[in-house]
């Protein structure tokens, strides 16, 4: 093993240049972090013919010239002890995310029109299910009364949080709740399969009416868009904060109407109402809650530029969301995705991790936009 370990020492990459790599013998092999198939993590490996693919190459570039090397991708999930480690906070939204990504003539909506987005995002999959639709696929029981079980939501992803973002929406995501029934989740997947082979071209597509069309493709592996890989948005942390604003679950009051103490009133008002979100996802109290119209991130939008966001109430009665951005401290470290609020099946709430410093982490945004 002394030998084997020499030899490891010296080894600097693997692969590509950029993958540098430290290896040792180890007498105990680590905890497994990532299993292979199913996930939403791509890495490269190496396929069949592999050798005899890299001396064809080579006869092309002769070792001077740009090349890709030949490689096959691997899809992996996150191994359950690796996403629960002790400590670690877990809301009801963690599962799954389907990715599909705008093409870049497509990536000029901007992150005010999310429910906009979401709304036809979730049409156009449903035209390509059976009826009836199951409860966790529509968000509805058959009395067409909400579900109380984990039903998919729609989540368009905006550039923000880096040193450069625009708010665009770049992409976005279906999320598949981890408990959802086997039904509903085998509809959206066999609906999904569906529109892609009717699509034509190979391009999905969203028709925004007058607004012009959306053309679309699926992720499969990892996207070269930094804001499109979920790990952006899935990492632990002890403070979020809102890419998209959150629709209050209950009336805070007037928040710039009114005598100085009406409005601090409706302020502290709407801080209780993001921390009862949290509660709503399975979460406990913040021990910090910031809330304002404007937005805490690079990019974000304010509140106000979003449409107002109705949902039906008792009766029938259209009842309209306060929109609010809002900055969220716990105590121990959150998984996500967590998204907050009314409105978090169709892009509104979505929030995303921040570093010690309470800004989001420092990623490169060369790969956005």
């Amino acid at each position: 093993s002394e030998i084997i370990d020499k030899l490891l020492y010296r080894v600097t990459r693997l692969g590509h240049s950029s993958s540098l790599v430290s290896c040792r013998v180890v007498q105990e092999p680590p905890e497994i972090s990532h299993i292979p198939g199913g996930g939403t993590l791509g890495l490269r490996n190496v396929r069949r013919g592999q050798l005899s693919e890299l001396e064809r190459r080579y006869a092309s570039h002769l070792g001077v010239s740009p090349r890709a090397l030949p490689y096959t991708d691997v899809r992996y999930r996150v191994a359950e002890s690796a996403e629960s480690p002790e400590g670690l906070l877990k809301p009801n939204t963690l599962g799954e995310w389907l990715v599909f990504e705008f093409q870049h003539g497509s990536r000029m909506i901007p992150a005010f029109r999310a429910v906009e987005l979401a709304t036809t995002m979730r049409a156009a999959i449903f035209h390509y299910a059976k009826d009836p639709l199951p409860e966790g696929l529509s968000g509805h029981k058959p009395s067409g009364a909400p579900t109380s079980e984990p039903h998919v939501s729609f989540l368009p992803l905006p550039y923000v949080g880096f040193p450069h973002a625009d708010g665009r929406l770049l992409g976005i995501a279906v999320s598949v709740p981890k408990m959802l029934d086997d039904h509903s989740r085998e509809e959206l997947y066999r609906a999904i399969g569906t529109w892609e082979e009717f699509a034509e071209p190979k391009n999905l597509k969203l028709n925004l009416g007058a607004k012009g069309e959306i053309y679309m493709s699926r992720v499969r592996g990892t996207s070269a868009t930094i804001s499109l890989r979920q790990w952006v948005w899935c990492r632990p942390s002890r403070q979020w904060t809102t890419a998209t604003p959150i629709a209050l679950p209950r009336h805070p009051g007037s928040l710039n109407r009114g005598t100085r103490n009406t409005r601090s009133r409706a302020w502290r008002e709407a801080d209780k109402a993001v921390a009862a979100a949290c509660a709503h996802v399975g979460l406990p109290e913040p021990t910090e809650v910031v809330t304002n119209l404007s937005s805490f991130v690079v990019g974000g939008r304010t509140a106000a530029l979003y449409p107002s966001f109705r949902q039906n109430g008792p009766g029938g009665r259209q009842i309209r969301r306060q929109l609010v951005h809002a900055s969220i401290s716990f105590d121990q470290p959150v998984l996500g995705p967590l998204v907050l609020g009314a409105g978090r099946f169709f892009g509104l709430g979505l929030m995303r991790p921040c570093d010690d410093t309470g800004e989001p982490s420092a990623e490169t945004d060369v790969a956005n936009g």
